[in-house]
């Protein structure tokens, strides 16, 4: 099946279809439906998670908010425990020099080992620290492409999930593959460095790849949070660069949508119960078509 560039603006509406209780609502009203049946399944665990995290929230504000000097407090234990030792030998006239048959020496020895232990720790905790995540620029072009044998209630509903994606997650580019060719690729795609468009899909040679394979056998969504990471990001050619984490979701037994997100780790566990939603109402739609 052929791809055609489709420059027209469409509307993504949910279609219709009044049985289905995601149907007609907005991306961002039906992700909130999700959410709220989400934590309704898990009511058990979230009474004895509420209990707890008024305590750890102001606990973590309190830390996040004085890091630095968190991470000086082992440096400024030590060194005072390191000065009252010292002191204390100097006040109570006990010779600088350690002798071992004292107990007072030994004590002092022992403690002046944890000074140092307690520096050195404060001075490793001041060296590393988290690095921080943020969303990047996905460096490619913008496109739109969808396959020519696609009916048009089958281009709304794939350009529903599209608008729905990209308002509730951090979904850049979306692929369709279903029934072995490409029936949309959206969003930002590679840029080909012979004719500068966007790098056209190869369904075939993708899924002769083990990202496809290994999806389709486990039938579950696959989420790479770095997709640096992964030896298998040569599999992905259409695909920006720099394109952060991707989420590989089967389309039933037919397909598989290509989700690529700008952030690393940045699709929650809501947003990817979301997209198996939206994937299974493709399947639905697809299927027909």
């Amino acid at each position: 099946m052929e791809m055609r560039d489709d420059q027209k603006s469409y509307a993504c509406p949910a279609p219709g279809d009044a049985s289905d209780g995601l149907r007609g609502l907005s991306p961002a009203a039906a992700r909130a439906s999700l959410r709220g049946t989400l934590l309704t399944q898990t009511s058990s665990n979230a009474m004895h998670i509420g209990a707890l995290r008024p305590q750890q929230e102001w606990m973590g504000d309190l830390v996040r908010s004085n890091d630095t000097f968190v991470r000086s407090l082992p440096i400024l234990v030590g060194g005072a425990s390191l000065l009252a030792v010292l002191l204390n030998r100097t006040v109570s006239g006990i010779a600088a020099v350690a002798d071992a048959s004292s107990s007072q020496s030994r004590t002092d020895i022992l403690t002046l080992s944890l000074s140092v232990t307690d520096i050195l720790a404060g001075l490793v905790w001041l060296s590393i620290r988290p690095k921080s995540i943020s969303p990047v620029v996905p460096r490619g072009v913008e496109c739109k492409r969808v396959g020519t044998g696609v009916s048009s209630s089958a281009l709304r509903e794939l350009l529903w999930a599209w608008d729905s994606l990209t308002s509730t997650t951090c979904c850049k580019s979306l692929v369709v593959v279903y029934g072995g060719v490409c029936v949309l690729q959206i969003g930002v795609a590679a840029c080909s460095p012979e004719d500068g468009n966007a790098v056209t899909v190869d369904a075939q040679r993708f899924m002769q790849g083990s990202l496809h394979k290994n999806a389709m056998e486990s039938k579950k969504q696959s989420f790479l949070a770095n997709l640096a990471l992964y030896p298998g990001r040569s599999e992905l050619p259409f695909l920006p660069a720099n394109m952060q984490a991707l989420i590989l979701q089967p389309i039933g037994d037919k397909g598989i949508g290509i989700i690529g997100g700008h952030t690393i780790r940045g699709f929650t566990n809501v947003d990817q119960a979301w997209i198996a939603m939206v994937e299974d109402k493709l399947d639905a739609t697809l299927s027909k078509s």
